[in-house]
């Protein structure tokens, strides 16, 4: 199976997987569009059940839009995930720890699909061109101040290097010719390292704002991989083969030859304007701050093209299925490689409402020194400052992804007094509370002091001495009434969680393993006439007349 090279490929192959839902309705793009794909993230919808949903008559309360919009198409699942790189959800780490290793470098092509049409300068001015025409959606209504491009692939270059880089930004709609952009207060954003640098040379910043590129694109360019490292390159390694790239209309930038649509112009340096407010990827409304504005010198687009919104805010969402997948793969490769830690055996960043960042498992291997198991949980904090306000370390027993079970492993196998240690002088990240006036982009110095104000908590949740065995019936039981529930007795189908059958930590010898057998062959009075053989007496008063 091969990494669709289009968003429409793309479309193609999840309707014949059956993961598709085409909306033929009018939808209305502020109102309606992202609640109603919401729905299967807050209405108890099991991820392997959660479609992309195409909305093909798009409206609002102005106007009627040519193409249609997908939602939830890039990662409303990891099945929908790996359809956009080709692979099943078993292979996706995989997949990325060897594109990570063997990145392809893009390849220019005359002309593509996204200059299928083309608008430039003045002629963007007029009624129903210019963003009047693209569907941008509100994310949050009720609660956002416009609709915000959340798929859009910010291409700027270095003006030093002039490598590339490639980062997923919001954009608020100000005008048919001007945005926002929001790269966050962080000084080391790519995006803002470039904008830094044109701000002292006095000079603007060219930038394309890409919708709808190949997949593969987004899923390289909403992970931070390392300052230097092409983004575009990365996707072609998910996707085994070059992005074929055309080169801009106005400015001197390349872009995906088939994008869906691509915005060109400036981010001015001379200013900063408010911005916002917005819902967020930490699952709360993000105040308005100062950013800066991009001014379109030029819009192309495909014929009917197809607007790719990503679902974000609360999670689970969409946004955050597409950073967790990447960057558990990166954080497993960094872990085991870069920090040579041969215990390690997988790693989980923790979804539902707590926006993967904050709580982070580290899965090792049964019998891992405990300084290995410390090693890694202090990996994690070296990886990336923002990552980890929560770092547990589990057996391999233990499902690193599911919260029940880690926090089993917490209280069962985690002394406080002795297996948590709480380091301070760490970044806040992308999460409240927010001192707005701290946050914006003139005023970074002061938002990097105040992020030290914060701290993170590892526990060490492994096993430090034997344990009695998990208390459910061994697996050749279990697996046997299984077989009865679901063939016999006709009841639905099971899908077991772990724990779903006993086994030994340890502290389990070999009588023990023989009672437990003779009991099954009706032998239990022999164990209970062995064991009236080792009888304690209470009193030497008793048996006294």
């Amino acid at each position: 199976m091969k990494a669709p090279r289009d968003i429409r490929e793309h479309i193609t192959n999840l309707e014949q997987r059956g993961l598709l839902v085409r909306v033929k309705r009018p939808s209305n793009k502020d109102t309606e569009i992202h609640p109603i794909v919401r729905w299967q993230f807050r209405g108890g919808v099991r991820e392997e059940d959660r479609k992309a949903f195409l909305f093909e008559n798009v409206i609002d309360a102005v106007r009627e839009y040519k193409g249609s919009m997908l939602v939830g198409g890039l990662a409303a699942s990891r099945w929908v995930y790996g359809l956009g790189m080709g692979c099943e959800p078993e292979e996706i780490v995989q997949k990325w720890q060897h594109a990570l290793a063997h990145p392809i470098e893009p390849i220019m092509v005359e002309t593509g699909p996204v200059h299928e049409e083309i608008h430039i300068g003045d002629e963007l001015d007029q009624e129903g061109l210019g963003l009047d025409e693209i569907a941008v959606p509100i994310s949050t209504p009720g609660f956002d101040n416009a609709p915000y491009f959340t798929c859009a692939q910010w291409i700027t270059k270095d003006l030093e290097t002039g490598i590339r880089n490639v980062g997923n930004y919001r954009a608020q709609v100000k005008g048919r010719r001007r945005t926002g952009v929001c790269p966050g207060p962080q000084a080391n954003q790519q995006l803002n390292i470039h904008w830094r640098q044109a701000l002292a040379r006095g000079k603007h910043l060219e930038a394309a704002l890409v919708v709808g590129g190949p997949p593969v694109v987004t899923h390289a360019a909403v992970q931070k991989v390392p300052y230097g490292v092409d983004e575009l390159a990365v996707a072609g390694g998910l996707a085994g083969e070059p992005i074929a790239l055309v080169k801009c209309k106005t400015i001197n930038l390349e872009v995906p030859a088939t994008a869906e649509i691509v915005l060109e112009g400036i981010i001015r340096t001379d200013f900063l304007e408010p911005e916002g407010a917005f819902g967020e990827s930490h699952g709360y409304i993000h105040p308005r701050i100062m950013n800066p504005v991009f001014e379109i010198s030029c819009i192309t687009h495909r014929k009917q093209p197809v607007f790719v919104g990503i679902l974000s805010q609360v999670t689970p969402s969409e946004s955050s299925k597409l950073k967790e997948i990447g960057m558990e793969a990166m954080l497993l490769r960094y872990l085991k490689e870069h920090s040579s830690n041969e215990w390690v055996a997988a790693v989980g960043l923790y979804e539902p409402l707590v926006n993967l960042r904050r709580y982070v498992v580290v899965q090792c291997r049964r019998g891992a020194p405990q300084y290995e198991v410390w090693r890694a949980l202090h990996g994690v904090l070296a990886f990336r400052q923002e990552l980890g306000k929560y770092v547990v370390a589990v057996d391999d027993d233990i499902d690193p992804k599911d919260g029940d079970a880690v926090n089993w492993a917490i209280t069962m196998r985690c002394e406080p007094a002795k297996d948590v240690q709480i380091i301070a002088g760490r970044e806040k990240g992308h999460a409240p509370p927010f001192r707005v006036a701290g946050h914006e982009m003139d005023k970074m110095e002061e938002a990097e002091e105040r992020s030290a104000d914060y701290s993170v908590m590892m526990m060490n949740a492994t096993l430090k001495e034997p344990f009695p065995p998990v208390a459910l019936p061994a697996q050749e039981y279990m697996e046997k009434a299984k077989e009865i529930w679901e063939k016999e007795l006709g009841l639905p189908q099971l899908r077991p969680q772990r724990p779903w059958y006993g086994y030994s930590l340890g502290q389990w010898d070999a009588e023990s393993q023989e009672e437990a057998e003779l009991a099954l062959k009706g032998g239990c009075y022999k164990t209970g006439d062995k064991l009236a053989k080792r009888r304690i007496s209470m009193s030497p008063k008793h048996g006294k007349k």
